[in-house]
């Protein structure tokens, strides 16, 4: 069953003062038997079509990070959805919970797969969604799954990955549609030199079109301003680099959607 046949829009937020023009929607859809619950903003101030990108959550679940991310890309004349990868917009504070709900997508690709398409069609079909020209972003986990989607040969124009863990499986040549931006903290202790150096001559046999971007002293979560709550060395929040990679991401929208 498709998204379109199965998604429900509810329109639980309007626009409010603090978020000015926008319009924020939480949204109902499904996967098979699982009912999943993102989160849907446009500009109401905004006519017509425009392009549409996938937020995907880090490994806490759809929280209030990939919320504002979501809003951000609003703001900037895109229409988005924050998804929901792991079913009833569930998060946790506790890392063993987060690492074990990734841990089932990851190693399940399917329902990986099938969750992140049907989260796909749903923004491809809204009526304010240039179904043409779509991408897709994601940070930590939500990194690592917009990558690997990309290598599938996920039907978008542009894959943004922050501090998201690399796939190291060789796509075939060919696949990868999407140009590819990886924007890597050069001191995240959780993405190895190995790893880097894989994914790296991956995407060159692939013959795929990418950058990676090390923005120097950044930990793991460097976008999330939260992160320095948790109380782990390997994550902090850094202005700096949360500022120049969302300069970088919208730089390769502009390129890619004006084509």
């Amino acid at each position: 069953m498709t998204a379109a046949a199965i998604f429900m829009l509810l329109s639980l937020a309007a626009a409010t003062p603090a978020l000015a023009g926008l319009v924020g929607e939480e949204v109902e859809y499904g996967e098979g038997d699982t009912v999943l619950r993102g989160y849907l903003v446009y500009d109401a101030g905004t006519e017509g079509e425009r392009p549409g990108v996938l937020v995907v959550h880090e490994w806490w679940g759809l929280n209030d990070h990939a919320r504002k991310k979501a809003d951000d890309l609003a703001r900037e004349g895109y229409i988005a959805l924050a998804v929901d990868m792991y079913g009833e917009g569930k998060t946790t504070d506790h890392a063993g919970q987060a690492g074990e709900w990734s841990s089932q997508i990851r190693q399940n690709r399917e329902t990986g797969s099938a969750r992140f398409e049907a989260a796909r069609l749903l923004l491809q079909e809204h009526p304010l969604s240039d179904g043409d020209r779509m991408a897709a972003i994601g940070f930590c986990f939500g990194g690592h799954l917009v990558l690997t989607m990309a290598q599938n040969g996920a039907d978008l124009l542009a894959v943004v990955s922050f501090h998201g863990s690399l796939p190291t499986a060789a796509p075939e040549a060919d696949t990868i549609k999407a140009r590819i931006l990886v924007c890597h903290g050069a001191d995240d202790p959780l993405i190895s030199r190995d790893q880097i150096d894989r994914f790296q001559d991956n995407m060159r046999e692939a013959g795929a079109d990418w950058q990676f971007i090390a923005y120097g002293g950044a930990r793991h979560s460097f976008t999330n301003p939260a992160a320095d709550d948790r109380g782990a060395a390997a994550l902090g929040y850094d202005p700096a680099a949360d500022r120049r990679s969302r300069g970088a991401m919208l730089a390769l929208f502009e390129e890619v959607f004006a084509q």
